[in-house]
């Protein structure tokens, strides 16, 4: 999946990014508003990862394979 395709399904993926990356705010998910550098820049600030470890991330999340959990330290 592309990064047109978070933007136009925001509104339906917001829940699934909320569960996913629970450490981030609701503030933060609408600032967010399905623009992928600035998920991949929050899932940084949060997780500590590195850009490529979070844009991995998100890629995978978005491709379908969503490991257990991302709340680790």
């Amino acid at each position: 999946m592309n990064r047109d395709y978070l933007e136009g399904n925001w509104n339906q993926l917001k829940g699934r990014v909320r569960r996913q990356w629970g450490k981030l705010t609701d503030d933060e998910i609408d600032i967010i508003r399905g623009d992928q550098e600035v998920l991949i820049g929050k899932i940084q600030e949060h997780y500590g990862r590195s850009r490529e470890e979070a844009e991995r991330e998100v890629r995978d999340w978005l491709e379908g394979d969503h490991p257990e959990s991302h709340d680790r330290p």
